[in-house]
């Protein structure tokens, strides 16, 4: 297959990588200003692996997108909208298009599928790519199982089917909206076990992993989806990665912003917890832990208060 990767950061240059791997032809799309693309131009390498040769790196749009029988755009959640808007000005046809990217857009409180139809890209030709897996762990061979999910069900198993490898097992994803909510909001359990790791309160973190769950499950179910969905590979089943590895950016932002360390490094999950304040006060769904996260992040609150009381809170039914 032809495959364009719009997005030459970590990811998407993984995701060409592993791509390449498959025996399909493909293109990388990275701005020409970033520091990712240049690396990858000047050096033909990055921190984590070489590029492969026979990927064609380009800084030209059009003629990335033109190139592709399919697209998979791994970008900043908070930079789609505008980026996707450039994309559909050059034409998409029927080019089927995967987010590979994890976040919800944090103004409107927009899950990204929401987001690409808005802006032109047909539902029936977009998917989504997500679940555990770390590339640094991926290009050293250790296996993971991730999920593609999409209202059209030809496609998603189109993609499972064509995608998979020894590397990563595909799951066809059943529920959109908890396959979305849950990868972003795994983010934000991130920095919440980064916080207590931080504090020194790491045995904290089994009941953040129950009572995480709960939460996004509820929000979810709230929003049209399944419940059952907070508990798949999205979203429990990337606590693994997220909360306990040493390779997770958002866990290490929460642990940074506790300790007074410096870092630098994109974590998706701060501005997905405002666009999880705003889904949950939308659909009248309590988010304690989010509510937390955000008001240490967005309100100036000390964590010193906001995560022990999350621990405090009255005595109540553990499934409630």
């Amino acid at each position: 297959m032809k495959i364009s990767v719009l997005g030459a950061g970590r990811w998407g240059s993984f995701l060409s990588w592993y791509l390449n791997r498959q025996n399909n032809e493909v293109y990388l799309y990275g701005n020409e200003d970033s520091r990712a693309y240049k690396a990858l131009k000047e050096t033909g390498k990055n921190a984590y692996f070489e590029l492969p040769k026979n990927i064609t790196l380009s800084c030209d749009l059009e003629f990335s997108v033109k190139r592709a029988e399919i697209i998979v755009i791994s970008i900043s959640a908070q930079s789609l909208r505008e980026f996707i808007k450039r994309v559909v000005a050059i034409g998409l046809d029927d080019r089927k298009v995967v987010l590979c990217m994890k976040g919800v857009e944090s103004d409107t409180g927009k899950r990204l599928t929401e987001v690409a139809t808005e802006e032109g890209v047909k539902a029936d030709n977009l998917a989504v790519w997500v679940g555990p897996g770390h590339l640094q762990e991926f290009v050293n061979g250790k296996p993971n199982c991730m999920v593609i999910d999409s209202t059209n069900d030809e496609l998603k198993r189109y993609l499972a089917d064509n995608l998979k490898s020894d590397l990563i097992r595909f799951y066809y994803g059943e529920d959109l909206i908890g396959s979305e909510i849950g990868a972003a909001a795994k983010n934000v359990m991130g920095i919440a076990a980064g916080m207590l790791d931080g504090a020194g309160l790491t045995t904290l973190k089994g009941p953040l992993m129950a009572r995480g769950a709960r939460e996004v499950a509820r929000l979810i179910k709230a929003m049209g989806g399944n419940e059952l969905s907070a508990y798949g590979l999205c979203h429990l089943g990337d606590y693994e990665t997220t909360l306990f590895s040493e390779f997770s950016n958002n866990r290490r932002y929460g642990q940074a912003y506790v300790t007074g360390e410096k870092f630098e490094k994109l974590a998706e999950g701060v501005m997905t917890t405002k666009a999880l304040k705003t889904l949950g006060e939308k659909y009248g769904v309590e988010l304690p832990i989010t509510n937390a996260i955000y008001n240490t992040l967005f309100c100036g609150k000390n964590w010193k208060d906001e995560l022990p009381a999350l621990f405090e809170r009255a005595t109540r039914k553990e499934f409630n």
